[in-house]
């Protein structure tokens, strides 16, 4: 799976399946354009830092059966993926400023 952040019009980040390139999910929660990414040393968690000053921890590429559960970090939301059987879900917020 590949991910990518975008700005106008919804500033979010898309997970796309490679090869096919077909829309996974997208992954919504910055209010300003999406300025970078990096992936963490595991490769499980993402965090994107965006113009709207906030950091967002995202668990897209960790193994389901190592995910804590969304309920138990704060201001955690989960996010169902379109495949049916993985989570993906933003784990948590900084603000930046």
């Amino acid at each position: 799976e590949i991910l990518s952040s975008h700005g106008f019009a919804r500033n979010q980040l898309c997970l796309w399946k490679y090869p096919t390139m077909a829309k996974v999910k997208e992954l919504d929660g910055h209010t300003a354009r999406v300025l970078h990414m990096a992936v963490s040393p595991d490769g499980g968690t993402v965090v994107s830092a965006a113009a709207d000053e906030t950091l967002r921890f995202w668990d897209v590429f960790s193994s389901s059966s190592g995910a804590k559960s969304a309920g138990s970090k704060r201001g955690a939301s989960s996010i169902s993926s379109s495949d049916g059987g993985s989570r993906k879900r933003l784990s948590r917020t900084m603000n930046i400023r």
